[in-house]
């Protein structure tokens, strides 16, 4: 007998407070929370400290079957685990990557085994080994959960091929329903997130990306030395918990130095540094020992610290997805806070250097030659052997080779050539085209970043254009608003828009994309195949250079 509507959010409720302590569900939580416990794919979209957790944690109790949480991030595994562990009414929780010693993982997987825990988290690269997945299927999980669900997009700012695999992975775990959360998802990202995750009539919460509390600020600078002197003027001004970031590692450690002398509690972090310093750092912040991080991006997924007053880039970052992501580090509490971009246009070729390359025909080539050479299924990890590759390179070949139509995974997750397929040469000539599109879309978006950089406009009515979500009036809460500019060009933009924010349009050349945006007299659209493109709009009407898709 099929169960009322009321009873069933009855004791979700009821398992958040006894369980979590939450008097209630924000914004969104309720209906991802009642889509996920009827049995329903969920992609959300919500700000950074908005619970996206409670969303797959709270109807996991209700559930039969273990939770398979896929994280990016060891650090961001062990906070929620840890958290998981503090009630036994939680469920419990284990973790499985590489660094467990022997012991650990078998306790672990016993665990998981009896049923004494609830959730397991583990990296992409765990659900690639083939042990695990049969594992872990022979378990029948309730829910695979996809944290950072961005990564898996190609058009996101923090794109890992792994994350592509968990698609086919979803099948080989017996297809548990998946629930995919991200905290940036720009149109195109959402959508690519519900075509890789192979979501089944999904339930898509989109909840705003406004964040009124946050003062945004742009300060340019004309040499390099301005700009270090202004990055210590903002951080000098903040009283509280500062996250700076930079571009490389060695401006994190000079930086950090710097701090101290002047006698702030500073130190740095980077993806170079060992393991154990990296975690100190962290948790040194998050209690309050330190209070400024100086950093570069490998700094930030799962940040749980509400009172950070400020975020200041002291370089340009490579996109407004990752800006965002960045500032959103800042006021969790709901308190206000300030992020300060110090920004100088020479800053643009160094994140163009940091590109990603466009791919190479002979490695793609080479793969797909041997995978057909093999005249049958191949484990990538012997391929990988065979080619002597690393796992994460061999990932994003294979990626592209898929989009190529050369190149397939069976339903034990070996490659397998495509009969009907290119030939390997063909096959890295598509390749090779698929990654100068993704090359495309890169530089398109650190265009963006320009722009926000250099308007004169409201700065929060181009950050959430940008996501596709309008603003009415200026907000009032940024540099520019303060200046006036905002306001004087507010009143000078009644231009006619003919298309709506959102719509699909199409360009002879640049094919179909969506309206983002409107600024003055032009219009920002997101084309599929080059990214975002600024179009004015008198040539657009004029040679009617867009019409409806």
């Amino acid at each position: 007998m099929t169960r009322r509507a009321s009873d069933v959010d009855a004791d979700l409720l009821r398992t958040a407070r006894e369980a979590f302590g939450y008097e209630g569900f924000r914004p969104g939580q309720a209906e991802a929370v009642r889509a996920v416990v009827r049995g329903r794919d969920v992609l959300a979209v919500m700000p950074t400290g908005s619970g996206k957790s409670a969303i797959y944690q709270v109807p996991a109790l209700l559930l039969e079957g273990p939770v398979v949480v896929v994280s990016p991030l060891i650090a961001l595994q062990r906070d929620q685990v840890d958290g998981l562990r503090e009630d036994v009414r939680r469920g419990g929780a284990v973790m499985l990557n590489s660094q467990l010693p022997a012991g650990a993982w078998r306790e672990a997987r016993a665990a998981l085994r009896s049923g004494d825990v609830k959730f397991v988290f583990l990296a992409p690269e765990q659900l690639a080994r083939e042990e695990v997945l049969e594992e872990l299927a022979a378990l029948r999980p309730a829910l695979l959960v996809v944290d950072e669900a961005h990564c898996v997009s190609s058009w996101g700012h923090d794109f890992r091929p792994q994350y592509l695999r968990l698609g086919a992975a979803a099948e080989r775990l017996g297809r548990p329903q998946v629930v995919a959360l991200t905290a940036t998802a720009s149109p195109q990202v959402r959508a690519e997130v519900l075509e890789q995750l192979r979501l089944r009539d999904p339930l898509v919460v989109v909840e705003g990306f406004d964040r009124p509390e946050i003062d945004l600020r742009v300060r340019r600078h004309s040499s390099a030395d301005r700009q270090h002197e202004g990055v210590l003027r903002s951080v000098a001004a903040v009283r509280g918990a500062v996250v700076v970031y930079v571009a490389r590692r060695r401006d994190a450690e000079g930086l950090a130095q710097e701090l101290r002398g002047a006698g702030r509690c500073a130190d740095f972090y980077h993806a170079g540094r060992r393991r154990d310093d990296r975690d100190r750092v962290l948790r040194e912040f998050v209690d309050g020992t330190l209070d400024v991080v100086v950093a570069t991006s490998a700094f930030g997924m799962g940040i749980d610290k509400p009172d950070v007053r400020a975020v200041v880039h002291a370089h340009v970052p490579d996109s407004l997805d990752s800006y965002y992501q960045e500032i959103g580090r800042a006021a969790r509490d709901g308190h206000p806070a300030v992020a300060v971009l110090h920004y100088r246009p020479e800053d643009l070729g160094l994140r163009t250097f940091f590109a990603s390359g466009v791919a190479k025909p002979e490695p793609v080539r080479e793969v797909a030659a041997a995978v057909r050479a093999h005249d049958g299924p191949v484990e990538p990890t012997s391929l990988r052997r065979e080619l002597g590759t690393t796992a994460s390179r061999l990932a994003g070949v294979v990626n592209l080779l898929e989009e190529a139509g050369a190149v397939h995974e069976d339903e034990r997750g070996r490659l397998v050539a495509d009969p009907d397929g290119p030939a390997p040469a063909e096959a890295a000539e598509v390749a090779v085209h698929l990654s100068e599109q993704q090359r495309s879309v890169e530089r398109s978006r650190l265009e963006m970043m320009r722009a926000y950089a250099e308007t004169s406009a409201c700065r929060r009515q181009f950050l959430l254009g940008y996501f596709g979500e309008e603003l009415p009036e200026p907000c009032g809460n940024c540099d520019t608003c303060r200046a006036g500019t905002a306001a004087r060009r507010s009143e000078g933009s009644a231009h006619d828009q003919p298309f709506p924010v959102g719509a699909a349009v199409a360009h002879e050349e640049w094919g179909e994309g969506q309206v983002m945006h409107y600024e003055d007299d032009r219009v920002t659209v997101l084309f599929e195949g080059v990214g975002y493109r600024t179009l004015a709009l008198g040539v657009v009407e004029d040679r009617g250079l867009l019409r409806p898709a």
